[in-house]
């Protein structure tokens, strides 16, 4: 059963609904009787059931009762959520609070979500009307991304200490939001001969810092031991790690398990080896990335599992370009892979020297920020976002210093119609705004959002929709449908009596929340038409039996022992080519379009490439489509071999078929209630794919 084809909304629901239906006035809550109609409803989650188990592995919070969300649970929570946080800001700022009118837009934002038409990104499922939200008010955990520059680290505003972007990075690294950064600090101290000081000295003050057991403690530690090296004052700080929780504990909130304070010890002593290198001297570029490194790697130790990074750096600076290359930095080997590395290349440069090292493994990116400033959709120019001075770990925002962004996602291959598509981008509108009006703990960041309002209104099932109704319907589409999105803008804008966002649109790489909706992922194509997903399921969790009498196939765990392996046949689309059969050269015509038509952001695109017959051409590549992008990255493609149990397994239609066929269509793991006492494993960043280590 398509999305498309499903239709719960009652169509009477576009009037007003009658003022019983309205709701609670003092705290928004959906109308139970309208949730009700969907608790029975098979939702319809993509590829044979892949989009129901990840789901129910990544975003399914545990109730008060013990057991799991189901998915009509999820969005009654993650809806009521949204409109709460509307209600609040109405009513702080007196705006008035037309309850009826919410209740409506509730519910077609509701029956939207439901049918896959658009989500909103996986840190909203996970987050939005959760108790981080409604308790602890930590709205940066809305947002997927952000930027910090490092080019002011020495100027002392507000009292700022040099450690300030570092301590941001960790922070929002721990919260789930993923940061890019750049390394201008390194030639802001060469610049004014700052140089790196000695808290080991004789005339340096001992203090003893007990480290509290919270996200808030490691990062303050960090930011202290930090200063001791690149402040004025500087002090011998030894910590007291004894507060620290243990090893094992449940992480309230976030999911997953304490991880004890060895990540924290390690991080500390790490760090003073980087800085003691430097005593004496200017902070270098290679001493900002192993910090920003050495901080990532502690927060995938400490149990927030996973980190987004991307670092940016001269083109024609060797020691920035040689930070991969472990040869030349053989202690960089055991951090660098934190971060993807990209450059601020400029509009008619000599790529030939770059594009030989991205042969090899891919990297460095490509960033114009000439461009990202110049043009909203390429061709069309737009003043309002000079500002800018970087970009997000997935490069599809550009973004000014502290800045955060909210992605939403839509799926136009999951709509009958242009017109069916402009209602869906009205609500998911309505959710990104949502979030530009919450504020963080910030003050930088929240002066920047409060000013841009930026959103990424992305699209994803770009391929299939290619493949059903071809590339000028697209093009049409989203044209027609960019237009509809500046209109939505001003509309919520002035219902909300904010500024219009600076920007609204982008092409996100996707992760997870794609195979939710069983789309291909962005503007990617998959790397087969048919393929074997392959997904960890705890042993203790409820849906195990279901799955089997599906009649999935389950093995135990290889690595995992508490864990078992679900494989899961996938068919992306009749006709949907494998990535095999789509050129480096289509890709980046691809990734144009969607920057000319689309995106006044920027597009996402990994453009992957054979090394043997398209390597050689990168250079010729890169001169052309400099002119037509704001970003790109590259992947080479390699054979790395087979492995037990990979996460991902190419295989032919026959295969496909004969796994298929022992699925049972009639399955109602929808209906089965999960008491596994472990919370779900929520998506962090931008990505699980794409651009997350």
């Amino acid at each position: 059963m398509s999305p498309s084809s499903i239709h719960i909304l009652d169509p009477t629901m576009s009037s007003v609904p009658n003022q019983s239906s309205c709701g609670n006035t003092e705290s928004f809550s959906l109308d139970p009787d309208f949730v009700a109609r969907y608790a029975e409803t098979k939702p319809p989650f993509g590829f044979n059931g892949l989009g129901e188990i990840v789901y129910r592995r990544t975003y399914s919070r545990l109730k008060v009762d013990g057991t799991r969300e189901q998915w009509f649970e999820t969005i009654e929570r993650v809806v009521n959520g949204t409109f709460r946080r509307q209600q609040e800001w109405a009513d702080r700022n007196m705006l008035g609070w037309d309850a009826c009118d919410a209740q409506r837009k509730a519910q077609t934002m509701y029956d939207k979500i439901f049918t896959m038409r658009f989500l909103p990104p996986g840190r909203g499922l996970w987050t939005m009307g959760s108790p981080l939200t409604e308790e602890r008010r930590l709205f940066a955990a809305l947002n997927n991304c952000a930027f910090v520059s490092t080019s002011k680290m020495w100027d002392n505003i507000d009292g700022a200490r040099p450690s300030k972007p570092f301590v941001f990075l960790m922070d929002a690294a721990m919260l789930g939001v993923g940061v890019g950064f750049d390394t201008r600090g390194a030639q802001a101290a060469h610049a004014q001969n700052i140089l790196v000081g000695n808290p080991h000295s004789a005339h340096a003050r001992t203090v003893t810092f007990t480290v509290p057991d919270s996200r808030e403690g490691w990062v303050e530690s960090t930011g202290l031991l930090i200063d001791s090296y690149l402040a004025y004052e500087h002090v011998n700080y030894e910590f007291d790690y004894s507060q620290v929780r243990a090893a094992g504990l449940p992480i309230k909130g976030f999911g997953g398990v304490t991880s004890g304070p060895e990540p924290l010890r390690e991080l500390h002593q790490l760090i003073r080896h980087a800085l003691d290198k430097h005593i004496g001297q200017p902070l270098s570029v290679t001493a900002i990335v192993d910090l920003m490194n050495l901080i990532g790697k502690c927060v995938v130790s400490g149990n927030v599992r996973r980190t987004a990074e991307i670092a940016f750096g001269d083109p024609h600076d060797p020691e920035y370009i040689d930070l991969k290359n472990y040869d030349v930095n053989p202690h960089r080997a055991a951090f660098g892979w934190t971060s993807n590395n990209s450059v601020f290349a400029t509009v008619g440069m000599d790529y030939s020297d770059v594009s030989r090292r991205v042969q090899k493994n891919g990297e460095p990116g490509f960033q114009w920020m000439e461009n990202a400033r110049r043009y909203g959709r390429m061709g069309e120019e737009n003043t309002r976002d000079t500002r800018i001075e970087g970009a997000n770990p997935c490069n599809e925002q550009c973004l000014e210093s502290y800045e955060l962004c909210c992605l939403v996602e839509t799926f136009p291959a999951n709509h009958d119609s242009l017109d069916d598509y402009f209602e869906t981008l009205e609500s998911a509108l309505l959710y990104a705004k949502t979030v530009t009006l919450l504020p963080t703990h910030w003050p930088e960041t929240n002066r920047v959002m409060l000013r841009n309002r930026r959103i990424g209104t992305s699209v994803s099932g770009v391929a299939q929709f290619i493949t059903r109704h071809g590339l000028n319907e697209l093009r049409t589409w989203l044209d027609a449908a960019y237009a509809r999105v500046q209109e939505i803008d001003s509309h919520i804008s002035e219902l909300f009596c904010v500024p219009k966002s600076v920007k609204t649109t982008s092409v996100k790489p996707s992760g997870t929340v794609s195979l939710l909706a069983g789309a291909t992922p962005g503007m990617h194509y998959p790397e087969s038409r048919f393929c074997i997903r392959r997904v960890r399921v705890s042993k203790n969790s409820d849906i195990l039996p279901a799955l089997e009498e599906a009649g999935y196939f389950i093995e135990d765990d290889v690595v995992d022992k508490s864990s078992m392996v679900v494989e899961i046949p996938v068919d992306h689309g009749e006709g949907v080519r494998g990535l095999r059969d789509v050129s480096m050269w289509e890709q980046l015509a691809l990734a144009a379009l969607l920057q000319k038509y689309w995106s006044d952001n920027q597009v996402s695109c990994t453009i992957t490439f054979d090394p043997a017959s398209e390597g050689p051409q990168l250079n010729n590549a890169l001169d052309y489509y400099q002119y037509q992008l704001k970003g790109v990255s590259f992947l080479p493609r390699i054979d790395y071999g087979a492995y037990p149990q990979m996460p991902y397994e190419a295989i032919d239609e026959a295969t496909y078929n004969k796994m298929a066929r022992n699925i049972k269509s009639e399955s109602q793991l929808h209906l089965v209630r999960d008491s596994e006492k472990k919370d779900a494993e929520a998506e962090r960043f931008c990505s699980n794919d794409s651009c997350t280590i």
